[in-house]
């Protein structure tokens, strides 16, 4: 088995802040043979969507996590819920899919994001909720005039009006900072990501789902028509179906249709310690609501429920120790850049994670071709809080012969990167291309 980062990509989390918040599932390790309808290898919000939806459906069900429950991108990541999960744009989606392939996919988009809210709802989930929608922040003049030029249009788009608010309306809001206006987009909303995922787990073994944590699969095998073998270090579970649910964590190998059809990109997160009202009124910024910025390299941030900070952005290219230790520098200077008031203030956690990109920029969510019976849920593009848990939804319809209302070409085989296991290389010119737009 291989994977396309060092190993440092997949170790621990670092200090990330969303550990401390919640207590750790004990889910056991798989020491025995055991055989299901339905074998799930991912044990995050895509993998417990799709088992919860089986278990209460009457599937047998077993959830293979290589690691400590929350312990890939699901527990890693900055916990906003908001549109997203493609990064083709209506035109492209058109041209390739067909007309109207861009209204299935907003639709897609809206769906998700009422997956979730659904979910947390039903299972009355306490994932510490806040945020009315998303803001986006123009960083240059430019960038807002295209904002204004396109409310309308996105807002027929997504059936919503959005509100366009001008640089002095951000700072009477409590969003003040180097902005040149902004635009809310009322759907979608923050949350604590491990005290989702933590929900989605008791509720998927309250279902009947079987959740074993610390069992890598390492072997996956075809067993004539009698559906497949998944191996393990301590037990074997054979399955009718299998869902591969493990996103940018994938291996190249597992199986080895997968290699090179997924690009990992490395994101980090960085968290102040709980700031005083005098410190946020300094800053200009009191709003809760979750943002992120006019950059093609993005900034994403938000003030969280307790008072904490929370800042993110791409990651490097490598995860060396000395390619962690620059973008500990970057990050730290974007966000004093931004946020001078708090040039001082403490940096208590700091983390790194993995989105998965995809050559044809959107997600593939449907069956294997030439892998009967084996379907996958994977690249969505760093949304993976809304759009990963609906495609685990979608993938386990996929798995018990459902119709789905979803787009049908979300089943294209994605195609291969070029450069095969050096395709990282692909992301030096495209980082610096998008370094030259942003200025």
């Amino acid at each position: 088995m291989s994977r396309l980062y060092e190993d440092a990509a997949y170790g621990p989390q670092g200090t990330c802040y969303w550990a401390e918040t919640v207590t750790a599932p004990a889910w056991p390790r798989l020491d025995r043979d055991a055989q299901v309808d339905v074998a799930v290898i991912g044990g995050g919000f895509t993998g417990l969507n799709a088992a919860l939806r089986l278990a209460e459906q009457g599937a047998s069900v077993a959830v293979l996590e290589a690691d400590h429950p929350g312990w890939g991108a699901s527990g890693r990541n900055g916990g906003f819920c908001c549109l997203g999960g493609s990064k083709a744009p209506a035109a492209l989606l058109r041209r390739r899919f067909g007309d109207g392939a861009d209204t299935a996919w907003t639709r897609t988009e809206a769906a998700a994001v009422d997956h979730v809210d659904h979910l947390i709802r039903r299972l009355s989930l306490q994932v510490d909720l806040h945020s009315k929608g998303e803001t986006l922040l123009a960083h240059k003049p430019r960038a807002f005039s295209q904002l204004q030029a396109s409310a309308e249009e996105t807002g027929e788009t997504y059936g919503v009006t959005p509100q366009l608010h001008s640089r002095a309306d951000l700072a009477s809001e409590g969003m003040g900072g180097p902005w040149h206006g902004g635009m809310t987009l009322p759907i979608g909303f923050a949350l604590n990501p491990r005290k989702y995922h933590s929900g989605l787990g008791l509720a998927a073994r309250q279902a009947g789902a079987e959740l074993y944590a610390e069992s890598p699969v390492t072997d996956l095998t075809r067993t004539g028509n009698a559906g497949w073998s998944l191996t393990t270090a301590r037990g074997t579970v054979r399955a009718r179906s299998v869902i591969l649910a493990t996103n940018g964590y994938s291996h190249e190998t597992l199986p080895d249709w997968l290699r090179g059809r997924t690009l990992p990109v490395q994101s980090s997160v960085i968290v102040t310690r709980p700031l005083t009202e005098a410190e946020q009124q300094a800053a200009g910024w009191w709003s809760n609501q979750m943002s992120y910025d006019t950059r093609v390299l993005l900034h994403y941030f938000r003030l969280m429920p307790d008072g904490r900070f929370l800042f993110g952005m791409r990651g490097g290219l490598r995860a060396t120790a000395a390619a962690q230790s620059r973008l500990s520098r970057r990050i730290r200077a974007d966000f004093a850049r931004m946020f001078p008031a708090w040039e001082r203030v403490e940096i208590t956690h700091e983390w790194s994670g993995l989105v998965c990109l995809m050559r044809n920029l959107v997600p593939f969510v449907g069956e294997i071709p030439g892998h009967p019976q084996l379907f996958a849920a994977l690249g969505f593009h760093g949304n993976g809080v809304a759009m990963g848990s609906y495609a685990g939804r979608l993938v386990a319809g996929h798995a018990m012969g459902e119709r789905l209302d979803a787009p049908d070409w979300l089943g294209t085989p994605p195609p291969r990167f070029p450069l095969g296991r050096h395709r990282r290389l692909l992301l030096a010119p495209a980082y610096l291309a998008a370094e030259a737009l942003d200025l």
